[in-house]
């Protein structure tokens, strides 16, 4: 369970690790309703037998199915704001797909603070820096520089 902090707690925690999520299994199940969803049916994603004729041996994960899970691994990994009332996805300034996820596998994310800024009387906009990284694997699946806004009442803004 991510641990639950204050609006005014944030700007202290930027340049830290905040959280790490938990484990995410990637299986083929996972893989192939990815693949139906954005009409991706590449062999490397959903043909094991082919599959094994890569120099990966076994179907890999869709990028951007990776990079999708960020959402539950935000939800069980990133600290809750009390005061935040909804949660905005930005978007994204960089992101890379370095290792490719292997079927089977599994995966999380860890989360650090590099910015936070208040904005307007009732928003905030926090930039992650997010690995996700492979079980078992030296190098990370991706890393990302992910931007998100926290909405809150403005009568629960501290004063900084």
């Amino acid at each position: 369970m991510p641990p639950k902090i204050h609006l005014k707690d944030v700007p202290a925690l930027i340049g830290t690790e905040v959280g790490v999520s938990e484990w995410i299994t990637v299986d083929q199940a996972m893989i192939d309703k990815f693949a139906d969803a954005t009409l991706d049916h590449q062999f490397i994603h959903v043909d094991p037998e082919r599959a094994k004729e890569t120099p990966f041996g076994t179907t890999i994960a869709h990028g951007f199915l990776s990079l999708s899970l960020l959402s539950a691994m935000n939800a069980s990994g990133a600290p809750q704001i009390i005061e935040q009332k909804m949660g905005i996805n930005y978007g994204f300034e960089k992101i890379r797909l370095m290792s490719p996820v292997k079927s089977g596998s599994r995966v999380r994310g860890r989360f650090k603070i590099d910015d936070a800024r208040f904005r307007g009387g009732n928003m905030l906009m926090i930039t992650y820096n997010v690995t996700v990284d492979i079980e078992n694997e030296p190098k990370p699946a991706l890393t990302a520089t992910w931007i998100t806004i926290v909405q809150f009442d403005p009568a629960d803004r501290p004063a900084l």
